[in-house]
């Protein structure tokens, strides 16, 4: 893999030792946030290619995550958005509007396949 920024923004342990081991398998090595304002901060301190957002987190939600981000890139003329994915088990056809809506770029299930993380990645 040719050196793809990748953050998992994942609260629960287990989802993120799974997703972790899963990149890894693919070649990559993920940056890590407990909850979505660690993954605002990190977002504006290092440019990531993909963000896979859990939508459940403490202190602040993937939704608002999504949004803070959206924010920070269009008050900052940021060219080239990151590529940011739900990752959640509530794939029902209104959330995924929800998802689209907050500017995410689509969504993975849980328990994700490989093959979907692959297209997400772009590899």
């Amino acid at each position: 893999m040719d050196n793809i920024q990748v953050l998992l923004a994942e609260d629960d342990f287990i989802n993120q030792k799974v997703a972790i081991l899963t990149l890894e398998k693919l070649g990559v090595v993920p940056d890590l946030a407990d909850n979505g304002k660690i993954a605002v901060d990190m977002n504006a301190a290092k440019k990531y290619d993909v963000i896979l957002m859990d939508i459940q987190m403490p202190v602040m939600d993937g939704i608002t995550a999504t949004k803070a981000i959206r924010k920070y890139e269009t008050d900052n003329n940021v060219e080239s958005k990151v590529r940011i994915y739900a990752l959640t088990a509530n794939v029902y056809d209104d959330r995924e509007e929800e998802y689209l809506d907050a500017g995410m770029d689509g969504f993975i299930s849980k328990p994700f396949r490989t093959e979907h993380l692959k297209k997400a990645l772009g590899i």
